[in-house]
């Protein structure tokens, strides 16, 4: 039994050094870091956007389609990565790699015909697209 957990000793010592640099590194910034409540400033406690002072509040509702969006951008955009990565290894890959990134486009543009079949890519609610049919009468 000890003959099996000697073997363990470097992922103790390891995990023991990056507690140690850790519990360093926090009290390095703790020692060194600025003090700011200590010595209080009004802009400290300021928002800063672009030299601008802040109008209104920070919490505003976004329509949950700006989300949906950023959410089809990087499933959407991790299929170049993958692309990407078939090309350079296109040599080495031959037809079997052809047909799987074939495959594998084939998915991605299937379910892009959903996503704009279901209206998911459209940037109009239904309900502000009924009020535009509305007033259109």
């Amino acid at each position: 039994m000890s003959h099996s957990l000697s073997g363990l000793w470097p992922l103790a010592l390891y995990a023991v050094l990056v507690v140690c640099g850790i519990a360093g590194i926090i009290l390095v910034s703790h020692f060194l870091g600025p003090r700011y409540r200590t010595h209080p400033n009004p802009a400290t406690e300021e928002p800063f956007e672009s030299g601008i002072t802040p109008v209104g509040s920070g919490w505003q509702r976004f329509p949950a389609h700006f989300y949906l969006i950023a959410a089809f951008f990087v499933v959407f955009d991790m299929e170049a990565a993958f692309i990407f990565a078939w090309a350079v290894a296109f040599r080495e890959v031959g037809w079997t790699g052809y047909i799987e990134i074939a495959i594998f486009i084939a998915v991605l543009l299937a379910a892009l015909a959903y996503l704009w079949r279901v209206g998911g890519l459209e940037w109009r609610t239904a309900r502000s697209a009924g009020r535009r049919n509305e007033a259109m009468r």
